[in-house]
């Protein structure tokens, strides 16, 4: 084939015709998985409108099953809802929204789920989206549409005023190749994590044979909305830092600094000034590759503060604590929250972690014998406060976890334990592996925070777990010494021809009294104290060392013995 023949085959493509034939990026592959997927999609969406409108939301989600793996999905919320003007682009166009572009945190970010249930709806069913929306002053009013795919376009098909008293918006869709089931990843257990991480919002869930279950809001407190902040210095790039120079507004490095970066104060300048080759007066939209380099040097050997806390929004402890209790009921309850820090790319994040140890905490696997309930580790994994339940195995937050040396914290078998692992990372843009927004790439500042949240829960974990382990024991040698007693006080009285009733007291009392000095003894050895997060690392570096040390060795005996 020729040059000029090639050429003929050079076609271009729009977005929504390239997902259109990977739709698996977009979390659609999978009858459950798409079904969640677009459950996700919808109630992110709600959540984060009531959340900028300041509402606290109360969704509905209805599941109808119209034949075999064919449904109707049916969300409503209590939202600001949708103008005429840009219904079309929020939910019949690819890219187009209102997150991308902006650096605060939110669930969606790329302004493609939406559109892509839409999509969806269409390839498999051939037909459009049904809303109802109160659009602003205008009143209520009705539209169907689909997507045009070649264009990557909205296609209204009806749109009209409705004699209807509502606020919020509703959208129904129709989609095949799905299926309903309430397994670990489908949409109740979906909406079930969903409210733990948001208890402000009550959800209520229609499944398809009618059954109607609501997880009522544990918090009537709207959480603080974030600010829409600027980029940390400590993270960025030099492709990014020159992305951003050519789009300042500002005719001079420094100022460009001063104005677009978080926490870039004279100082800070000043010292750029001392460690870079050129002028800081120069127009930022000349600056070359290798003066952008100099800068981010700089950065680096800059201390700065920390990240504003106005620009990210952690869940928090105590409404962590509550969704925890509420859902899962534990017998003992850890959270932690870290401070916020930066990642590559001068994108600001912050990690909470929290363990559940008891109770109902851990998933249910089945019943022993005796008809106790059998439980395994659980681990739940939120990005934004939205669950994320696909690709554990490739997500940060599940490699964090199986990281950690569980047995140092005093649970032997961790994969057995009634344990509840709760993992929840916010941040302006969350670094996911793909489109679909099911796992988090395990960039190095984000892996290191996880495990230091994960081992300072640990540690509070460990003192609860030991202490009960010690009551069990006690409680075992109070009944071992109770049983044997009775015997020992049989023997003595055919010796002594003593009432046996007394000397089985005297023996008792004895028990009780090594018991009670046991427990001083306890009380005085106590727990160890909490370690700091430096003496972890140092801790983990001399362990590390040791397992290297023994790895070498092993393989040097393994090479002399094929010798």
């Amino acid at each position: 084939m020729t040059a000029d023949q090639l050429a003929k085959e050079f076609k271009e493509h729009s977005v929504a015709e390239f997902f259109k034939k990977n739709k698996q990026m977009l979390g659609l592959s999978g009858k459950i998985k798409t079904l969640t997927t677009i459950i996700h999609e919808y109630v992110s969406n709600s959540l984060d409108a009531c959340e900028e409108a300041h509402v606290l939301p109360s969704l509905e989600i209805k599941i109808a099953e119209l034949g075999e793996e064919y449904y109707e999905v049916t969300v409503t919320d209590n939202g600001p809802g949708l103008t005429k003007q840009t219904i079309g682009k929020a939910l019949g166009q690819l890219l187009a929204g209102t997150k991308f572009h902006r650096m605060i945190q939110q669930r969606g970010q790329q302004g493609i789920g939406a559109a892509g249930a839409t999509m969806f709806s269409l390839m498999t069913t051939g037909k459009a989206i049904q809303v109802i929306s109160s659009g602003g002053d205008k009143g209520t009013f009705m539209a169907e549409l689909t997507i045009d795919p070649k264009l990557n376009q909205p296609k209204i098909i009806k749109m009209e005023d409705v004699d209807r008293k509502f606020s919020g918006t509703a959208i129904k869709a129709k989609f095949k190749e799905i299926k309903y089931q309430r397994s670990e990843q489908g949409p109740f257990e979906y909406l079930r994590r969903t409210a733990i991480a948001n208890p402000h919002a009550q959800i209520t869930l229609v499944e398809p044979d009618g059954t109607k279950t609501t997880f009522p809001r544990t918090s009537k407190v709207l959480p603080t909305k974030p600010s829409e902040i600027k980029p940390h210095p400590k993270g960025i790039t030099v492709d990014e830092l020159l992305t951003l120079s050519h789009k300042a507004s500002g005719h001079k490095i420094n100022s460009f600094l001063k104005n677009d970066f978080d926490r870039m104060g004279d100082k800070a300048i000043e010292e750029i000034e001392k460690q870079v080759h050129f002028d800081l007066n120069k127009d930022p939209k000349k600056m070359s590759w290798e003066e952008a380099e100099e800068i981010v040097k700089a950065f680096q050997k800059i201390t700065f503060i920390a990240p504003r806390l106005d620009g990210l929004r952690p869940i928090g402890e105590e409404n962590i604590k509550k969704s925890l209790q509420e859902i899962v009921q534990p017998e003992f309850i850890s959270v932690v929250e870290r401070k916020p820090t930066v990642y590559k790319g001068g994108f600001s994040f912050q990690v909470e972690a929290a363990v559940a140890w008891g109770g109902n905490a851990g998933r249910e696997m089945g019943k022993d014998d005796s008809g106790q309930a059998v439980r395994k580790v659980e681990i739940m994994r939120f990005a934004n406060c939205v669950p994320l339940l696909f690709d554990s195995g490739g997500c940060a937050l599940t490699k964090a976890v199986n990281s950690i040396e569980w047995k140092r914290y005093g649970i032997k078998d961790v994969d057995s334990a009634p344990l509840t692992v709760f993992l929840h990372i916010c941040s302006v843009h969350i670094p996911y592996t793909g489109a679909g927004k099911q796992a988090v790439a395990d960039e190095d500042e984000v892996m290191e925070e996880l495990r230091l949240a994960l081992m300072d829960t640990g540690r509070k974990i460990y003192r609860f777990v030991a202490l009960q382990r010690r009551e069990a024991e006690k409680q075992l040698k109070r009944k071992l010494f109770t049983k044997y007693a009775k015997e020992v006080a049989i023997g003595i009285h055919e010796l002594t021809k003593k009432p046996t009733n007394d000397i089985e007291r005297k023996l008792l009392d004895i028990v009780l009294q090594k018991l009670k000095i046991e427990e001083q003894q306890e009380a005085k050895d106590d727990l160890p104290e909490e370690l700091s997060d430096e003496e972890i690392k140092k801790l983990e570096a001399k362990e590390k060392k040791e397992k290297d040390k023994k790895t070498k060795k092993s393989r040097l005996e393994t090479v002399e013995g094929d010798e």
